[in-house]
């Protein structure tokens, strides 16, 4: 089999470490949506069940944290983010710190979420940190207004049909640029 037809490994990101928290209902229904095809092999990475100190972080990233494996045998990333005081969590910001090359040369695509905005400044911020790691972030995203409103009694997250369709868009536009950038990795590898 070619890497070309691989599934492509797609680490979905859960950006909030709040309690109580809708994130990881965010994150397992944007993972069901990406299982649905055998395109993508799917990988949870919660941070809320990450150990991540302010104080280890070293200059060009720790390959020996706990995801950083996870984060490098990833061809794109979905990162499931809230928006705080109009910007995104700090322990994202503290993962997306303790890493470096496990992010280069990937796609990143977001899902965000929020009260009135659904997340989209939390987006607008991360889209300048990735490009510093040279990630290319996609333009489509999924963007949730209230999203704990639509939870079930199981904590089963009921986005809708327009939010699914948002999710498989993103996914695709995803898969394209994972394809093409995990080819150009292989053919050719950047040095920064």
């Amino acid at each position: 089999m070619t890497e070309q037809a691989l599934p492509l490994t797609v680490a979905v990101i859960v950006g909030s470490v709040r309690r109580p928290r809708v994130g990881r209902a965010v994150a397992e229904w944007f993972a069901g949506i990406g299982a649905r095809t055998t395109e993508h092999k799917l990988d949870v990475i919660d941070l809320a069940e990450v150990d991540l100190p302010l104080a280890d972080t070293r200059p060009g990233g720790c390959h020996d944290s706990p995801i950083a494996g996870r984060l490098a045998a990833a061809d794109a990333f979905a990162v499931v983010t809230p928006e705080y005081n109009h910007s995104y969590p700090a322990a994202l910001k503290n993962a997306i710190d303790w890493h470096y090359r496990e992010w280069m040369f990937k796609p990143v695509a977001f899902v965000s979420y929020g009260a009135g905005s659904g997340g989209v400044r939390a987006v607008e911020h991360l889209r300048l940190v990735f490009a510093e790691l040279h990630a290319a972030t996609t333009r489509h995203a999924v963007v949730l207004s209230a999203p704990w409103e639509r939870l079930g009694p199981r904590g089963v997250l009921d986005a809708g049909p327009g939010a699914e369709r948002a999710a498989e868009v993103a996914l695709r536009e995803l898969t394209w640029w994972g394809g093409a950038l995990r080819a150009a990795r292989t053919a050719g590898p950047f040095e920064a």
